[in-house]
Order: structure tokens, then C-alpha cells, then sequence
């Protein structure tokens, strides 16, 4: 099935960068949209999976484990002298289906086989499938409570541990968690939003020009996919490479001291008070840089990150109106954190001209 290229999409910038932030460096957290249905939230999650390097992956593993860090059952397999087969693809993108069961999402243990096999008596679910890929709940504030709590703990640890009749079995599960919502739906419980790294919200466009050329693009996918995918091509290389080159580059971003305390001093003031919100900040400005190819975290990439990652985190009573943080008010705050000078502030004004607004 050909997917909707996702250089093709229009607008959407702010949902389209907090993908590929989270795509550079995982250890942001995931990603909650939210927005009304026919914004492109499902094509964008879907066209990212397209632009994600290759992995090379144990062809005979349930889990997709690296040849290079194999899962502890691959790891037993080597030891034993058995050459593990080695295969490259793409990586997946795993769907979650809201009527799914936790023995479907995180697997099942033949008990009298795990007395005698330990991990091989493992049946493994969708967590083991998302393994190194994507895992995309589209409704996430419908999903059963419990089944959200066994995603989100998988995905901050990078381990699924299955539990059955005193049987515990572990298998990794790292994969980047997209889950998708519309707030007429009902609202995700701030709990569980608190532990998805960055939060989005999209709008339907308000363009007359930018709608036409989302009919007129859907109106050629629809006709000629292929077409429109070799029209595109160009881009969705050129910009495959630069995910490639910023995953690379991630290992060697250094963060000035003083915007760690910026970092700090910034969550505090706009009243958040999980420690997640820092991390995700700092995790998420380290990507902004190297997406950037730059080896260096500036005040513009604390901006970019806090704008995505604090929103969703601020303390709010549910009798009054929700509280926002603004772009505005971020650069506002960091001005007077940091104490910036003049050619600091003037490097904030492209990032701020450079974000926009929606999509296919």
C-alpha cells in the first residue's frame, strides 16, 4: 500500500517537526496529538514510518533485536554457536485497535512451557511487534485505562514485562508511541498525558489556497500514487538523509551549563511540577539541534522544545479554564532567565517566523 508522502503534506509544521524530533532521539517520550478527525494526523504518523532509516534486525526474532545488543533469548542462541540470520527493512508502524485485550497488546506465557523455557514461552503481543517501530494508538483518551498504563510503562522503560500465574517474562519493547485524539472525544487524564514527551494541537486549515492544494494533492495521490511518490521522491530523500545525519549527530550535542538551569528556573515559573517536563525539554532541544546540524544547544532550540513540552504539563483546576503557556510568553520568560543580549534574542525571531500551520 503506498503511503501519502509526508513532504507532501500541507502545513502542519508544528505536528510534522515534533515527529521528527521524537524520531531523532527517542528518549523525548512520544507524541499526543490532538485535533478534530481529517487534519492529518494519522497520514503524518504514517509518512514518517517511510522516512526512518532501515534497521538491520535477527530475521527469526519475534522482538527485531539488534544482531549488535540481541535480546537475552538471541543472546543464548549466539552463545550456544548458532549463527543468528540477519535481515534489513523498514520499520514498522503497529496499529493498537481500541478493543484490543492486554494479553493481545503485551502477550501471553504458556505457563508449563515457561517452567521449562523461561522466554521461549513467550506468545508475543503488539509491544513485541512495535519493538524498534512505531506504535500508533489513534483515540488514546478512549483506550482502557489499564491498557494506556502497560503502553506508557513499556515505552519509559523499554521493556514489556508480561505476569502470569507468578510467571514473569520480559522481552524489550522500545518504539516511539504517536497517539492520536480528538478533544471532543473527551480529554486524555492529565496523568497519563504528563508521561507522553510532547503534545500537539492541530487545526483544520483556514487557508482558501492552502485547502485547494490539499485537494489538488489528494486529487493526484488518488489518481497515479506512484506518480505523485516520484514527484516527491527528491524531498522525502533529501530529508530521510537529514533524520540519518541528526541521529548521528545527537551523541555529540553539548548543552551549555547555564541552559540546564534555564531549563530548570523555566519549567518552574510556568508551574509545572513533574520533573518530566525538564527532561523532555532538555531531550527535546538536544534533537531540535541536531535535526539542525548543529553539536551545540542554543536558547532558540529551549524555546522550540518548551512550546511542545510544558503545555500539556501545567497545573490546572478542572472548574476553570485550562491554562496556555504562548511562544510568546516561553521567550519572554527565557529573555529574563537567561538575561539574553541582542543577538541571542534576534536568533529567536527566525525560529518563531519559521513555525506554522496545517495540513492534508
Amino acid at each position: 500500500m503506498s503511503l501519502f508522502p509526508f513532504t507532501a503534506i500541507v502545513g502542519q509544521e508544528r505536528l510534522k517537526r515534533a515527529l521528527l524530533l521524537n524520531a531523532v532521539n527517542p528518549a523525548i517520550g512520544g507524541l499526543l496529538v490532538k485535533g478534530p478527525s481529517g487534519t492529518a494526523k494519522s497520514t503524518a504518523v504514517r509518512g514518517l514510518a517511510e522516512l526512518l532509516p532501515e534497521i538491520e534486525a535477527v530475521a527469526d526474532c519475534a522482538f527485531s533485536c539488534d544482531p549488535r545488543q540481541p535480546c537475552s533469548a538471541c543472546a543464548r542462541r549466539a552463545a550456544a554457536g548458532e549463527e543468528l540470520p540477519v535481515m534489513r527493512r523498514r520499520r514498522r508502524i503497529v496499529d493498537l485497535p481500541l478493543n484490543a485485550t492486554e494479553d493481545r497488546v503485551s502477550g501471553t506465557v504458556d505457563i508449563s512451557r515457561a517452567l521449562r523455557e523461561g522466554e521461549k514461552a513467550l506468545e508475543p503481543g503488539l509491544l513485541a511487534e512495535a519493538n524498534r517501530g512505531i506504535l500508533y494508538v489513534d483515540e488514546i483518551n478512549l483506550l482502557d485505562d489499564h491498557l494506556t498504563d502497560v503502553l506508557l510503562d513499556a515505552a519509559a522503560l523499554g521493556v514489556n514485562v508480561v505476569e502470569r500465574e507468578g510467571i514473569s517474562v520480559s522481552h524489550p519493547a522500545r518504539f516511539l508511541l504517536v497517539g492520536t485524539m480528538n478533544p471532543e472525544e473527551g480529554e486524555l487524564r492529565p496523568q497519563l498525558a504528563d508521561r507522553l514527551g510532547l503534545q500537539v494541537e492541530v487545526d483544520p486549515l483556514a487557508d482558501v489556497r492552502a485547502r485547494v492544494e490539499v485537494l489538488r494533492r489528494r486529487e493526484a495521490f488518488t489518481a497515479d500514487p506512484a506518480g505523485v511518490l516520484t514527484a516527491w521522491q527528491d524531498e522525502q530523500d533529501a530529508l530521510a538523509e537529514r533524520v540519518r545525519t541528526a541521529e548521528k549527530l545527537l551523541a555529540q550535542v553539548a548543552v551549555p551549563e547555564r541552559l540546564y538551569v534555564a531549563i530548570a528556573e523555566l519549567a518552574l515559573r510556568v508551574g509545572t511540577g513533574s520533573h518530566r517536563a525538564d527532561i523532555t525539554v532538555l531531550e527535546c532541544a538536544k534533537a531540535a539541534a541536531a535535526l539542525d546540524g548543529r553539536t551545540q544547544v542554543r536558547p532558540a532550540d529551549i524555546v522550540d522544545a518548551a512550546e511542545l513540552a510544558l503545555g500539556h504539563r501545567l497545573a490546572f483546576d478542572p472548574f476553570s479554564p485550562a491554562p496556555s503557556v504562548t511562544r510568546t510568553d516561553i521567550e519572554r520568560l527565557l529573555d529574563d532567565i537567561l538575561d539574553i543580549g541582542i543577538e541571542e534574542k534576534k536568533a529567536l525571531r527566525p525560529a518563531r517566523a519559521a513555525r506554522g500551520g496545517a495540513s492534508s
